[in-house]
């Protein structure tokens, strides 16, 4: 919820000397530096366990996010803990783009420059992880230009949006609303942020919807209130992983059946969450994920074949800053 308070607590840790967070729309990368146990960490709930480094992180992280009660009881599920030589391949292929939504995407590395940059500033990182995120800055910058990873890369949410401007026109005066929280909506929500297009965003819960604007933007609105108001909106982009139809003909009838102006919605859940049915209504205009999928896929398969170059680059450039880290 707070990056730099939950640095501040990690810090506080007994035997947590640095740490840097890395937090985008898909993952929070917590990097401290800390003599943590070796061994496989016993149970945290067990009293043996409370008392270890990794579990009392465990915990601070718990206390700092805003992980519902479902997904803290899943927690240990989720998490993915790396040591030694482990670090500097996971960091390495986050910079270079191979561990992204989209890959290759440039986002991803200039978040871990901005991490650093505000570590540094706050005095939470020191002289172990400023040189390790700034050899891997380096290496990635290198690996991104020669391998040409980086090169035209777009977004599901690239796609999607560029296809509503093509057949609605898109600008900051449109009423536009974004449902879904998942990786395909946090796309859209970045393609609308740097197109400067204000947006509501809603969810099957106004948890969800609230979390996703404090890191991606938008007006949360809780989902009983979209349907209600179904009729104010210019542009609808739907983005869940729901297996049923949210948005139905009997749903939005009575709000939209007076509607003078038109409404282009664009499905892009997977599996569809919009009947087709609502097409009997008045003005709505409604496009699917096949009519963007084609576009998207082809710029993914595009770079899949410069994957395997890179994750060469990778392992024998791991062996030398295992080297470097370990002079310091």
């Amino acid at each position: 919820k707070d990056v730099k308070a939950a640095c501040d607590s990690f810090k506080k840790i007994e035997g947590v000397d640095e740490c840097i967070i890395i937090q985008t729309a898909s993952r929070v990368e917590i990097f401290t530096v800390s003599n943590v146990e070796t061994d496989d960490s016993p149970d945290a709930r067990r009293e043996e366990g409370k008392s270890l480094i990794l579990n009392k992180i465990k915990a601070t992280w718990e206390q700092h996010s805003s992980l519902e009660p479902n997904d803290i009881d899943h927690f240990d599920q989720i998490l993915e803990v790396y040591k030694g030589d482990d670090v500097y391949t996971h960091l390495l292929r986050l910079a270079c783009g191979l561990d992204s939504v989209v890959v290759g995407k440039q986002e991803i590395f200039n978040e871990i420059k901005e991490s650093l940059a505000n570590a540094k500033q706050a005095g939470f990182s020191g002289k172990i992880l400023n040189k390790l995120f700034e050899s891997v800055i380096r290496l990635a910058t290198t690996i991104r230009d020669s391998t040409g990873i980086s090169k035209d890369v777009v977004s599901l949410g690239d796609v999607a949006i560029r296809l509503i401007d093509e057949k609605a026109g898109l600008d900051a005066k449109k009423k536009v609303l974004l449902i879904g929280t998942g990786e395909s909506a946090a796309m859209v929500a970045k393609t609308l942020n740097n197109k400067k297009i204000p947006f509501d965003v809603t969810s099957r819960t106004i948890e969800r919807s609230t979390n996703f604007s404090q890191i991606l933007g938008g007006k949360p609105v809780v989902f009983e209130e979209v349907l209600a108001g179904f009729d104010k909106y210019d542009i609808v982009i739907v983005a869940t992983t729901a297996d049923y139809f949210l948005i139905t003909y009997d749903r939005i009838k009575l709000v939209m059946e007076e509607k003078k102006k038109g409404t282009i919605i664009l499905d892009i859940s997977d599996p569809r969450a919009v009947d087709e049915g609502i097409t009997a209504l008045p003005g709505i205009k409604l496009l699917f994920r096949d009519q963007v999928a084609e576009i998207y896929e082809e710029s993914v398969k595009a770079r899949s074949g410069i994957v395997p170059a890179v994750e060469k680059i990778i392992a024998k450039e791991v062996p030398v800053l295992s080297a470097t880290m370990k002079r310091i």
